[in-house]
């Protein structure tokens, strides 16, 4: 019997050494995420990080060994608020929890700040943020992984003027670095396409009442109002533009194209409100429509204009870790930049600043209360 008695704690000491072979051959790697998980961008938020925790667990069923250990991906999410100095905090915490790779921001105005700190940290970006400044800090490893306000903002400007032949534009933003930058940048392309810019305003991205300011634009007779801002305040706009009667189309960029336009606005955005966001139609792209079925059977909801753009990054990083066989983020950013990856959204490759060297833009257009898109260049 003492035999017996004896042989439990050998077990246990055999069972925890097994454990501990098994744990010092799983290597965790945490992704984080940055984005608007409150406050009126939110629902955008909530969709960038639904991208990213279902290429985390796909990674995971894949179960990739990299320097002999299988590695595992933990998604950590942090609230930035879209606001500039929660935002570095954000960066901060994920600096000091040794957090090397974040996807996000979803905004230029935390983007911009952000960069320098996770820079600082070796931790590698990925981010959203469409302001052409996002990528001009010099900052290595950090990557835009759609189309940036230039090519966004301009090509809605070549719309205006070739598909909808307006000749008169008026152009209004919210003043955030993204408004501001998209504004800019359409209506420097507006002009060298010709249109005459009839008028100019500015709001805030808390606004919701535009009434003095759509009065304004009205006297000016524009065809088209485009406005570098967000769904929350691109909705109450189109219903005040039918509410005074305002002449013409509004058109924005990427963050208009979401759904969240059509649910805020309803009927008032139907052929009116025409945008433009990166990446090619999912419906047409070779993997759209199982990327869109599977994230509808794993969150019970489509996806928005960005969890395809993440989901793909991610799978990307996740591919370049096992090229470089390496963690680290300057070998897996080397990788990066001169890698090729077909993912869902677009065909990512990076040029020397993190921008997509071919970076595709759909048009939408609204029907029903829901983004139609109408071409892919």
């Amino acid at each position: 019997m003492k035999t017996k008695a004896g042989m439990v704690p050998f077990l246990s000491l055999v069972a925890l050494a097994l454990a501990g072979q098994a744990y010092a051959q799983e290597q965790v790697v945490k992704i984080g995420h940055s984005g608007p998980l409150s406050g009126p961008n939110a629902f955008a938020g909530k969709d960038n990080e639904n991208g990213v925790r279902l290429a985390v667990e796909e990674l995971n069923a894949k179960k990739l060994v990299v320097g002999g250990k299988t590695l595992k991906f933990e998604m950590v999410s942090e609230d930035d608020q879209c606001d500039a100095k929660t935002g570095v905090s954000v960066a901060q915490k994920f600096v000091d929890d040794g957090v090397k790779y974040v996807m996000g921001p979803y905004c230029s105005g935390v983007a911009i700040p952000a960069s320098r700190i996770y820079s600082e940290g070796g931790t590698m970006v990925s981010t959203v943020g469409t302001n052409p400044k996002v990528t001009q800090g010099g900052y290595k490893n950090l990557y835009r992984i759609i189309a940036s306000d230039n090519q966004i903002g301009s090509s809605m400007a070549v719309y205006a003027a070739k598909v909808l032949k307006v000749t008169k534009v008026g152009v209004i933003d919210d003043r955030t670095a993204f408004g501001q930058g998209l504004a800019e940048e359409f209506t420097k392309e507006a002009k060298k396409q010709g249109l005459t810019v009839v008028g100019q305003e500015f709001t805030t991205d808390k606004a919701v009442d535009f009434t003095a300011i759509l009065t304004n634009m009205k006297a000016k007779a524009p065809e088209a109002i485009f406005f570098g801002g967000y769904a929350p305040q691109a909705a109450p706009m189109a219903r005040q533009m039918k509410q005074l009667a305002v002449p013409g189309k509004l058109l924005g960029g990427d963050t208009v194209c979401s759904p969240a336009t059509g649910k805020l606005g309803g009927d008032a955005v139907n052929d009116l409100v025409f945008c433009a966001q990166g990446g090619s139609i999912l419906e047409k792209a070779q993997s759209g429509p199982a990327f869109k079925e599977k994230f509808k059977k794993r969150f019970n909801a489509d996806p928005d204009a960005y969890a395809a753009s993440y989901y793909d990054q991610v799978l990307f990083i996740g591919e370049s870790m096992k090229k470089a066989n390496s963690i680290d983020p300057d070998k897996v950013g080397a990788e990066l930049y001169k890698a090729t990856y077909k993912g869902v959204a677009a065909t990512y490759a990076y040029d020397d600043k993190g921008n997509m060297k071919q970076a595709p833009i759909t048009v939408f257009t609204f029907k029903n209360a829901a983004p139609v898109p109408i071409a892919s260049y």
